[in-house]
């Protein structure tokens, strides 16, 4: 009795420190057009982040690998390719031969994570290291997003952020989080010597975040199945820095019309005081620009395979884009489709 007692106490603590490693990632391409802009040597597009290519263009290659226990884990998540190097961008700047400049060939412009987690307890888990910001409603990877071009305001919010959080869970409803942070997307390590706090709050899919440092943004992030067939998201946010600042709100309303299919639009109202952060280009004489995004995108799935058709049409106070004959304009319309898999 005493031997079957040890050993299953055996087993189970074996159990309990077992490791798994999992792996996984995703890929996608896209083709894209302007409908009344020109394409080609004089192509433009929204000054939002990713999908800014003209025709055949590929979008990145992501590779996760996990090392994941009941108490301690490890997460590498490496990008390659044109929208991988464009959510990196601040590893550009680590400078190891001196010369001022970025080195272009280090590594870690391909780390678009890397950090160590500790589970202390069921409520409280800490983080250190390289990780996704937690603000604003889009991600980085395709495969978390429903539509494939992304919005101003995340394109102008934080992609990534290098430091420590903690994230504690309440209850089933309510958590919390705090983090001592870098700089925004300064991940490869530390060139000002400035440090950013973060917190969140958490209640039922609804998060209030906060940044508070060099930079000060406050954003608001939420999401409801209306029905079993029809979400409604929403994002807005507030950013202020030494150089300017810029706000915005969006809505996502999505509908499922079969297991394969969905549509959905992303309505977004982005604008930019002192000129902000340069995100849409053109200003009036105070500094100020509006611009209103209207994004309508379908969603069809085969297997891990998808397909991703979508308009959008970008409007402006000022005119930041060009027609077609190269004059200048302030609306925008273009087409895409995408296909990205998940593996």
């Amino acid at each position: 009795m005493l031997f079957s007692v040890f050993v299953a106490l055996a087993q189970e603590e074996e159990t309990e420190n077992k490791k798994k490693f999992t792996f996984g990632g995703s890929a996608d391409v896209y083709f894209r057009q302007n409908i009344n802009g020109p394409n080609g040597e004089d192509a433009i597009a929204p000054n939002t982040s990713f999908a800014n290519q003209n025709g055949f263009a590929i979008g990145m290659a992501n590779v996760i690998g996990s090392y994941e226990g009941k108490k301690v884990g490890a997460v590498v998540d490496l990008v390659f390719g044109p929208r991988g190097t464009a959510a990196v961008f601040g590893s550009l700047q680590w400078d190891l031969d001196g010369d001022g400049e970025p080195d272009l060939g280090n590594s870690s412009q391909i780390v678009n994570q890397l950090y160590v987690y500790w589970n202390v307890s069921d409520k409280i888990t800490l983080t250190f290291g390289n990780f996704n910001t937690f603000l604003g409603y889009e991600v980085i990877s395709p495969v978390g997003n429903f539509n494939y071009s992304t919005s101003y305001m995340f394109s102008y919010g934080p992609f990534s952020h290098s430091g420590l959080k903690m994230d504690y869970a309440i209850s089933d409803d309510w958590s919390l989080l705090f983090a001592i942070m870098n700089d925004n997307d300064l991940t490869a390590y530390n060139p000002t010597n400035n440090y950013t706090l973060g917190a969140q709050v958490g209640f039922k899919g609804t998060y209030l975040n906060f940044l508070y440092g060099p930079q000060f943004q406050v954003d608001l992030t939420t999401g409801f199945d209306l029905s079993d067939s029809f979400y409604l998201g929403g994002n807005a946010t507030y950013y202020d820095d030494d150089f300017g600042s810029f706000y915005g709100i969006a809505l996502y309303p999505q509908y499922q019309t079969s297991d394969s299919f969905s549509i959905g639009l992303r309505a977004e109202f982005f604008g930019e005081t002192d000129e902000g952060v340069g995100a849409i280009g053109a200003y009036d004489e105070d500094g100020n620009a509006t611009v209103f995004d209207l994004t309508l995108t379908g969603n069809y799935s085969i297997g891990d395979l998808m397909i991703i058709p979508e308009i959008r049409l970008d409007s402006a106070s000022e005119d930041t884009f060009l027609d077609t004959k190269l004059d200048p304009s302030n609306s925008l319309a273009s087409f895409l489709i995408a296909a990205v898999y998940k593996f």
